[in-house]
């Protein structure tokens, strides 16, 4: 990845340069591929649920071309405990993330943007805040956990009401784990990613990650 100066306008301009290549390789992406990489994605992501037992988390529904496939709501809620909850967003109109329980495919609807959002009762933004698993979309990560979203900032926001305690995962293809992202101040960094061939990686140089890791499991503090 190239250098990046601090100058706010060279940073947007090589965040859209970045958003630009990296949705052209997601489309071109084959379908048996992209099925493929959502299977191994949620059976990744399915070990780490019945692994860490949460009682609240946050996931939503890939649409299109990103990591885990539609089914990746239902894939989770079979993994939580009993009387666990599972969280999907809801976009609202100033772009922050509202959320609302998800309760089986039948209570998902069309929204706006291509997205699938559950119809249930609407918890406030800061539902986000009891999660202690959190899997975010990205079209990359960098190595200091630096993500790049769609240029919403909306789960900029999001991440900014979650406790330092909770896990926050984001889900890529293969090739999307890079050295360097361009960043802002505003950007919220992630602890771990999924992807479909290195499963769960955290990374060691993101904020509040425990660089001891023991028999494969992921410790957070």
């Amino acid at each position: 990845m190239p250098d990046f100066s601090d100058g706010a306008e060279v940073t947007h301009e090589a965040k859209r340069e970045a958003r630009v290549a990296l949705l052209a390789r997601r489309r071109a992406l084959t379908g048996p591929r992209r099925a493929a990489a959502a299977a191994r994605v949620q059976a990744e992501l399915a070990d780490l649920v019945r692994r860490l037992r949460p009682l609240r988390m946050t996931a939503y529904v890939p649409v299109g071309s990103e990591p885990g496939g539609p089914e990746l709501p239902e894939v989770l809620r079979a993994a939580l405990p009993a009387g666990a909850e599972l969280l999907l967003p809801v976009l609202r109109d100033d772009l922050d993330l509202d959320w609302a329980g998800y309760a089986g495919p039948g209570s998902l609807v069309a929204a706006g943007r291509g997205l699938r959002e559950p119809d249930g009762p609407r918890r406030g933004r800061e539902a986000v805040a009891g999660a202690e698993l959190l899997v975010v979309p990205a079209l990359a990560v960098d190595r200091l956990g630096r993500r790049l979203g769609r240029g919403g900032g909306s789960y900029d926001r999001a991440l900014a009401r979650v406790p330092a305690s909770a896990l926050t995962v984001a889900l890529l293809h293969d090739g999307e784990l890079v050295e360097a992202l361009p960043a802002e101040p505003h950007d919220c960094p992630v602890r771990a990613v999924v992807t479909p061939s290195d499963g769960l990686r955290t990374l060691s140089d993101a904020p509040g990650v425990d660089r001891h890791t023991s028999a494969g499991r992921t410790r957070v503090r």
